[in-house]
């Protein structure tokens, strides 16, 4: 994974970086689209004022959502359950597998993105990816969705957006993921597509480097205004949902942000703007939806468990 530390170069320019890793991925997100109409019922626990006008305004074809993947529509991070299933394939050796799982147990305890983690995460996913056809992962792809991520979907979040749907409104993911994950994930919940971290690819196999940045933070931010260009949107009449604090940039676009199972400082930054908050994590929603995935890090082959024992060692 050393030879990959080009991904975060310390002489060019972060914003140039995020502005091409942005147009790339609204670039892959206009390419796809879809169709289903699924639905999910589960309000969750939520802050807003009362007689707010009803939103999202039916009819509005210059509004759309932008969800957040990760911990917003998707218990734990997409590149993680990825990695799960490229082990189970045997892309990858054991001590890897390990290494995905500290991740994502860190992931899940802390309940927030840490951006060494975030970075580790997709340096390991690319070097494992380089050399393989981008239809190869795509296909692979579908059957890791149903494997380890169907059952991780926020149902609250998911009628959010579906909410969106049924107003004639277009949404898409915006994520760190890989944009062909992001793009099945969007495909799967019936929505219009995805905009994601773009790895180059020639002839349709995968080259292991990525097309400007991974699209996180300031870099989100430019892939939903580059869109929302192409797209002819307006943002203040749009809506963005996430639970980081990294997202403030692409939440602070739109004129309807939302903060979704928030971490402290997105809590503590949407009160003081008077954002809305809704949290799907309390009570029994908690208890019938996170404890089983929590559990369900540890059976990744005893990997887990040794990693956070390791980890209590160095402590």
């Amino acid at each position: 994974m050393a030879g990959l530390g080009w991904l975060t170069p310390r002489r060019r320019s972060a914003t140039a970086r995020s502005v091409l890793a942005g147009e790339a991925a609204a670039e892959a997100a206009r390419k796809t689209s879809v169709t289903e109409d699924e639905a999910a019922l589960l309000t969750g626990t939520s802050e807003e004022a009362p007689g707010e006008p009803a939103f999202p305004v039916a009819g509005d074809d210059r509004a759309a959502a932008f969800f957040d993947l990760d911990n917003t529509v998707m218990q734990g991070a997409a590149i993680f359950h990825f990695g799960r299933g490229l082990y189970k394939r045997k892309f990858f050796e054991r001590r890897e597998l390990t290494r995905f799982a500290w991740q994502q147990a860190w992931f899940r305890l802390a309940g927030v993105e840490d951006p060494e983690h975030m970075q580790d995460a997709r340096d390991s996913a690319l070097s494992i990816v380089k050399g393989h056809r981008v239809s190869e992962l795509m296909s692979i792809g579908e059957e890791i969705y149903d494997e380890y991520m169907a059952d991780r979907i926020w149902p609250g979040t998911r009628a959010l957006a579906q909410a969106h749907l049924d107003a004639g409104q277009r949404v898409w993911l915006v994520t760190a993921a890989p944009v062909e994950t992001a793009t099945i994930i969007a495909r799967r919940l019936g929505l219009t597509g995805a905009l994601g971290t773009v790895a180059e690819s020639v002839d349709g196999v995968y080259t292991g480097r990525l097309v400007g940045e991974p699209l996180h933070g300031p870099a989100k931010a430019e892939a939903v205004r580059a869109l929302a260009a192409a797209e002819d949107l307006d943002l203040d009449r749009c809506a963005a949902y996430s639970d980081s604090h990294n997202d403030i940039p692409m939440l602070s676009l739109v004129g309807h942000p939302y903060a979704i199972n928030p971490d402290t400082k997105l809590r503590k930054h949407a009160r003081a703007r008077d954002w809305r908050l809704r949290d799907y994590r309390t009570g029994r929603k908690a208890a019938k939806v996170g404890i089983p995935a929590a559990a369900g890090v540890g059976a990744l082959a005893g990997g887990t468990a040794a990693a956070l024992a390791l980890h209590r060692r160095r402590r």
